[in-house]
Parts: C-alpha cells; sequence; structure tokens
C-alpha cells in the first residue's frame, strides 16, 4: 500500500529494500493521475520528463546511493513556480505556452535530492482567489466530492435542480496541489501561501498544509503575487512529511535577499508525550462573523483536549485583527498592481496582434492576458498608489501591518508557545453556490482566519481535524513563533496523533491500490 505509506519510515524504507521501485511508484501516480483526471488537479503532466527521473532513481538505488530521503518520490509543484523544460502558466492566458529558462529554488532543491516531478498543479490565475475556480483551465474538483464519506451523508443534496452532480470547491489558490495530495496521485505538493493560498485548501481537501516563516524558504523563481507576503507552502498526508520537505527546501539562497543568512539544520520531530509544559493561546478575535457553529465546537473540543492532555490553555487578544483583512487588501493590490506590469507582451507571455502604436499592443495585451480578477486587483492597487491616495491608503496600510505583528509579538512575549484557530469559516462550499459571489467577496471571506499569519511573516499550518456533518474535512490551524518550526510542527504532530483523521475513501484509488485503505491513518513517507 505504498501509496497512502509514510516519507521515512514507509517508502523510503521499501524504496531501499527494492520492495517497490522508483518507476513502479511513479508508474501508479501517473495511471491515477488518469483516472482521476475529471478532478482537474493537474495543468501539465509531465510523464516522460517523470519516468526518466524515475529510472535515474532507480539506477541509483541499484548503486546503494541514494540521494536521500525523497529520492524517487513522486511530486507535484502549483503552476506559479518556474519549471525548466515544462510550461509554466499560472493559469492564465498570459503565460499560456511560456517555458521558463530555469528553474525556481525549491524545483531545483526537489531535483536535487532526486523528487520525481510528475507535473505542475491548477491554481486561481496568478494565483488570485480562495476556491481554485478563476483559472483558465476550468476549476478544479475537490476529491472528497467522490468519496464515500461524502455520498453516505449528501447523496439526496448533492445534485443541483438541473441534475448535475453537485461537487465542492478545493478552496485556493492551491487547491490543484491540495487536490492532487489528498486524491494519492502525489506524496507531496508545493503551493503557494500570500493570503493562506496553501492552507485554505489544505482544509478543504483533509491534507496538512504548512505555511513557513517569511524568508525560511527561498521566493527565487515563484512568480510573484505579494513580495512581502508571498511564501512557498508545502501539502502533505502528514505533519512528518511536512517536516521531511522543509528540511529538504528551507535555508539561505544568494538569489534571494529575503532569506535567512543561517544555515537550516533539518530535523526529525519527536514524538511529544507531554504537553504539561505548552501554553496555547486561543485568540478571541478568531470567532469571526460567519463562523459555522460546527467548526466553532470543533475549536473548543481541540482546545479540551489540550486542557484535558495537561497544556496550559488561556485566552489571548490580537486585538488588531479586525482591521487586517482591510489591510491586507490594500497592501496586496498594490504589490500586485507593481508585479503584473512586467507583463507587457515584449519580453515573454502572450503579445497581443494590435500593431497601431505600442500603448495599444501593451493594453490590448493586458486586456487579452488577463481575467477580470487579475485586472480588477490591478485597477485597485493601482489607485491606492496614487500620489494623492498613496499616504492615505497604502502607508497607513503598512503601519497598521506593523500593528497587527506587533499584537503576535506581544502574546507570544507573555508566554504563549502555540496559537490554535480555526482555518476556514466553513467546509467546502458546492462550487455552484460559491461562484455565486464575486472573487473579491470570497476572497475576503476565506482569507479572515489566514492572511494575518502572513502579515506577520509567522508560521502557520493547518492540521485535519474532522469531518463535518456533510462528510468533508475540516482543519485546525496552528500558528506559531517566528523561525520555530520545529516546536509548531512537534505540537501539530501531536495533535494529528490525538485526531485521527480518517482516510479518504476514493474508488478511483482503491480500484489501483486496494492496500490504500487497511491504514486508518493519514498517508504519509516519513
Amino acid at each position: 500500500a505504498a501509496l497512502n505509506d509514510g516519507l521515512r519510515s514507509q517508502v523510503s524504507a521499501a524504496l531501499k529494500e527494492g520492495r517497490v521501485t522508483p518507476t513502479e511508484l511513479c508508474q501508479r501516480c501517473l495511471a491515477l493521475i488518469k483516472s482521476t483526471k475529471f478532478l482537474n488537479a493537474y495543468i501539465t503532466v509531465a510523464e516522460e520528463t517523470a519516468l526518466k527521473q524515475a529510472e535515474e532513481s532507480e539506477e541509483r538505488y541499484k548503486r546503494g546511493q541514494p540521494l536521500g530521503i525523497l529520492d524517487g518520490i513522486p511530486v507535484a509543484v502549483k503552476d506559479n513556480f518556474n519549471t525548466a523544460g515544462i510550461e509554466t502558466t499560472c493559469a492564465s492566458n498570459m503565460l499560456k505556452g511560456y517555458i521558463s529558462p530555469y528553474n525556481a529554488t525549491v524545483v531545483q532543491k526537489l531535483l536535487d535530492q532526486g523528487a520525481v516531478l510528475l507535473g505542475k498543479t491548477n491554481l486561481d490565475e496568478f494565483a488570485m482567489g480562495s476556491g481554485s475556480t478563476d483559472g483558465v483551465f476550468g476549476p478544479v474538483r475537490n476529491p472528497w466530492s467522490y468519496s464515500e464519506q461524502y455520498k453516505e451523508k449528501s447523496v439526496p443534496k448533492s445534485h443541483s435542480e438541473d441534475g448535475e452532480f453537485n461537487w465542492v470547491i478545493t478552496g485556493g489558490s492551491s487547491g490543484g496541489s491540495a487536490a492532487a495530495v489528498s486524491s494519492f496521485t502525489c506524496f507531496a505538493a508545493l503551493g503557494s501561501d500570500t493570503g493562506g493560498s496553501t492552507r485554505n485548501p489544505a482544509a478543504h481537501c483533509g491534507v496538512v498544509g504548512l505555511k513557513p516563516t517569511y524568508g525560511l524558504i527561498s521566493r527565487h523563481g515563484l512568480i510573484p503575487l505579494v513580495n512581502s507576503m508571498d511564501v512557498p507552502g508545502i501539502l502533505t498526508r502528514c505533519v512528518d512529511d511536512a517536516a521531511v520537505l522543509l528540511g529538504s527546501l528551507a535555508g539561505h539562497d544568494p538569489k534571494d535577499s529575503t532569506t535567512i543568512q543561517d544555515d537550516f539544520k533539518p530535523f526529525e520531530l519527536p514524538n511529544l508525550t507531554d504537553v504539561s509544559k505548552l501554553s496555547v493561546g486561543i485568540p478571541k478575535e478568531y470567532h469571526a462573523p460567519g463562523l459555522s457553529s460546527e467548526i466553532l465546537a470543533l475549536w473548543s473540543k481541540a482546545a479540551d483536549l489540550f486542557k484535558n492532555a495537561g497544556a496550559k490553555v488561556v485566552e489571548v487578544s490580537l486585538p488588531h485583527t479586525r482591521y487586517s483583512i482591510v489591510c491586507y487588501h490594500v497592501l496586496c493590490t498594490a504589490e500586485v498592481a507593481s508585479n503584473m506590469a512586467r507583463f507587457d507582451g515584449l519580453e515573454y507571455g502572450h503579445r497581443s496582434d494590435m500593431k497601431d502604436s505600442t500603448e495599444s499592443m501593451y493594453a490590448a495585451t493586458r486586456r487579452e492576458g488577463f481575467n477580470d480578477v487579475v485586472r480588477g486587483r490591478i485597477l485597485s492597487g493601482n489607485y491606492f498608489l496614487l500620489k494623492q491616495n498613496y499616504e492615505k491608503y497604502f502607508v497607513k496600510a503598512q503601519k497598521v501591518r506593523r500593528l497587527i505583528a506587533n499584537d503576535f509579538v506581544k502574546v507570544f512575549r507573555s508566554g504563549v508557545d502555540i496559537l490554535l484557530t480555526p482555518t476556514t469559516l466553513s467546509d467546502a462550499a458546492p462550487y455552484t453556490e460559491f461562484i455565486q459571489e464575486d472573487n473579491r467577496t470570497r476572497s475576503a471571506q476565506d482569507d479572515i482566519l489566514t492572511q494575518a499569519a502572513n502579515m506577520a511573516g509567522l508560521p502557520a499550518i493547518n492540521v485535519p481535524t474532522a469531518l463535518s456533518e456533510r462528510g468533508l474535512p475540516v482543519g485546525l490551524q496552528f500558528i506559531g513563533r517566528s523561525f520555530q518550526e520545529k516546536q509548531l510542527l512537534t505540537v501539530a504532530k501531536w495533535f494529528e496523533k490525538q485526531v485521527q483523521f480518517p482516510v479518504i475513501q476514493l474508488e478511483e484509488v482503491k480500484r489501483h491500490d486496494s492496500g490504500v485503505f487497511q491504514h486508518q491513518k493519514s498517508a504519509s513517507f516519513s
């Protein structure tokens, strides 16, 4: 049941012992990608490249010289990371057909350690959205829409009036990566996280989603959305695997001046048995408008779990949280406007046939290349950056951002080790319901619990916690101190062990690997 095993202890060991070969593992994942094509999780599947990488890995294992834990492990990458020789589209007409001449640092690090790159995953156009529904390649479907758990609970209500099956969204913008990991088509995937784009889909797809501290992992080669908040995110089926990936990706990069200068030492997570010295903060402001009673009950239950195990659980206040979504919107659109200026039709990407003048060519290129969401954010951002508005909006938002970051500093200085919050307001919405509201309204609602960690640059992780009444995953978020990923992940691992989140029961996976469902525990390679 290799597809459902842990990276460090099981899959890596199985590869070393020759019980499974990298090529077999790769072929199994490629077969699953084909049989779950309806999920629309992948934009590009690099079958030839992946099989070639798997063969090279196999040779290394035969020689007894694997490059490490990740050697031969199939992974996927969100389609806003540059990959040499494989198309990088950002799910936009603007970059359709664009092939980067270089790999993003994180992609290169994975390849250097022998990982097998299966392909590029779907997203909202230029990662602007919270549903993975706004890319030019169509929306991503949540694998849990097709799970036995969801079908059992929701069959009567899961069809819309016209009889079309009412599948649920993955969340976004890294929905393709979350769906890929959730449906067993890969063991780990890279996402990006600007305001919650890794944690949000992780919560909706029942996987682990880690947003590291800003500056811990290189952004070089990640096509920027908001430079001051973007972080490569990690999606895996268990916390241990997230630690393995983090160990492989973190550290200084001379190509990214915002990365830490110190060397990062990879760590193995200890099995926490005693939480009595732990202080868990419950921020009262995260009891946000629109938070479902189901998630509120789960949050309280999780707090009680820590309390009953001997941890100190305290209510804390982050008073500026209520301003954070407005502040985030101003800063996000301002940086988007600046970053999107590079797509002018001259150097790379789409170029319009309009030949009247350079200016008309620019305008037509951007009109044809960007969707309404991207154009809307560019317009908003340029408005906030106008000379007469700069002080009033942009500078003021920067000041509020400092206050938000200081709220976290004060709470952590008061002796709190970890913050426990919901990740999303509710479980995944049906697609037909989700698209009733525009992208901006949805993003403002969905980012409310996640974007403050990006504004403060703190590490945060979504841990799948339970299934909702509809049989869909619900996750909780842990926010840690800056650069204290080891503590954050250790606590998350303890919590994961307590909640025993169930494995998704997918017919497509069963057909390919009947052993997958023998384990009742979430899958991992470590």
